[in-house]
């Protein structure tokens, strides 16, 4: 493609993506299709011959957007949100033409410059102390392996990186998390070489919060049988049900025990740029590791992860390989980005942030985070006020938890998930808002996740009247 050629359809796609943004509320949030129908309509060969970028387009709208779920369309529920924004789109065209890699300060000084200097903002913004270092990862369940391996290495003084990597005696190493933490723990603990036996779930209380005195108790056990406690994941924000767990207390465990505390706010992490926010991370200077995902509320396209560790060198000593063809002359004097986590490749993740936080500002990234939390709050009050709803977990952030509870008619649990179960497939159906769903307590519950860039209190209306609405055709008295 000649370089007018390519400048013709850049603009001509560009314009498309304006529209979209403009008009993604048109489209049905989620889209009708079955296993299988956008394959069998691609072609099971590729092209011997290129083709015109025009028909690659045509394709794009006809073959593939009808089949895509749409992520930022402002009656998504679901999940959480994976945001992006108009600057951090912008950036990440920037970042494709640039088309670096950036795995070391030589191979893009000014990548690992700028995401030094975001990173820093980042901390100050969140209002987390002075001592944390920032790396960008790309996600959540990355991060958390990061803080599990450096969990194992310091747990052992670093003997695991002397002697290859070889995971010698961690089926005596143990892990703690709620019963509410990611299963991207499970998973983290499995690809550490620890087992999924040495993961201790951690009871909670009545707020899906880890109870402190469970953990102390847990942590005598496993010492009194043997074992070398080396990991505690603690979380802002959980997944179900955004219950907050206690980090100061957490944090004075672990210290006590020498374990390290990594915390998982992949989700809730923005929310602290509110003062009035910041409370759930009361006790964060005790741990060792921090991450939150601005992929998810602070309108980064995905992906971008925010790691905080407070001991850079333990994250070397686990990361840190440098074969002769990757030294450079100025290694000692810079950060190079592939020695603080998994990747050797790394993407320039850096200017999208760094794009967001400059249109917005500050006080640009409360105000909508904010709106979120005030359209939760709204929503929770319409789920309180009417007698066939209940509501399931406490609302400190943007996800109100709840279910359908029809009065008047007696119907044990699992009837009743029976029915929520309906429910939800009747909202979602409709195609123009998308909620998920949970178990808390052993209960369904729905989950209305609010923290999309462009949602408004009329799309929350409309998922309320939708609820409601379908809520009585299904056949139950005083719904």
């Amino acid at each position: 493609m000649e370089t007018q050629e390519f400048r013709r359809h850049a603009h001509e796609l560009v314009d498309w993506m304006a529209d979209y943004i403009e008009n993604v509320r048109d489209l049905p949030v989620v889209p009708k299709t079955e296993p299988g129908d956008i394959r069998n309509r691609l072609p099971g060969s590729p092209p011997e011959k290129g083709e015109p970028f025009d028909s690659l387009v045509r394709d794009f709208k006809d073959l593939i957007l009808p089949g895509m779920t749409h992520w930022n369309h402002p009656g998504w529920f679901a999940y959480f949100p994976a945001n992006n924004s108009p600057p951090s789109i912008l950036a990440e065209m920037l970042t494709a033409t640039i088309g670096a890699q950036c795995m070391s300060w030589q191979t893009s000084p000014a990548a690992t410059e700028l995401e030094q200097v975001v990173m820093e903002w980042l901390r100050r913004m969140l209002g987390m102390p002075e001592g944390f270092t920032g790396v960008i990862q790309d996600t959540a369940s990355t991060s958390t392996l990061v803080a599990l391996l450096c969990a194992r290495e310091r747990v052992t003084e670093y003997t695991f990186a002397r002697r290859g990597g070889a995971a010698e005696g961690a089926d005596r190493f143990t892990v703690y998390a709620s019963t509410e933490a990611h299963s991207s723990i499970d998973k983290g603990v499995k690809l550490a070489g620890l087992g999924l036996d040495r993961l201790r779930r951690i009871a909670v209380d009545d707020h899906y919060a880890l109870v402190p005195d469970a953990l102390e108790e847990a942590i005598g056990t496993d010492r009194a049988a043997g074992f070398r406690p080396t990991c505690v994941v603690g979380v802002i924000g959980s997944t179900s049900s955004s219950a907050l767990d206690p980090i100061r207390p957490i944090g004075e465990i672990c210290r006590k025990h020498s374990v390290w505390f990594h915390v998982d706010a992949a989700y809730a992490g923005t929310a602290a740029v509110l003062p009035e926010k910041r409370f759930m991370m009361d006790g964060i200077e005790l741990a060792d590791s921090f991450v939150f995902n601005p992929h998810k509320w602070m309108f980064t396209n995905f992906d971008c992860s925010a790691y905080f560790v407070r001991d850079v060198d333990a994250l070397l000593h686990t990361f840190s390989m440098t074969p002769e063809y990757l030294k450079t002359a100025r290694d000692a004097e810079v950060a190079n980005f592939r020695d603080w986590g998994i990747q050797l490749g790394r993407r320039f993740r850096a200017l999208k942030l760094w794009f967001v936080i400059r249109s917005y500002g500050v006080e640009g990234i409360r105000e909508i985070v904010r709106r979120h939390i005030a359209l939760a709050e709204e929503f929770a009050g319409w789920v309180d006020a009417h007698p066939g709803f209940e509501r399931m977990a406490p609302v400190p952030l943007g996800l109100v938890c709840f279910r359908y509870r029809p009065r008047g008619v007696d119907l044990d649990d699992s009837n009743l998930d029976g029915l929520n179960r309906a429910l939800l497939a009747a909202v979602n159906d409709a195609g123009r808002v998308h909620l998920s769903h949970t178990v808390l307590g052993g209960r369904y519950a729905l989950r209305m996740s609010i923290g999309q860039l462009y949602t408004t209190r009329a799309e929350v209306a409309e998922a309320w009247r939708l609820l409601t609405e379908k809520a009585k055709t299904l056949g139950r008295s005083d719904s």
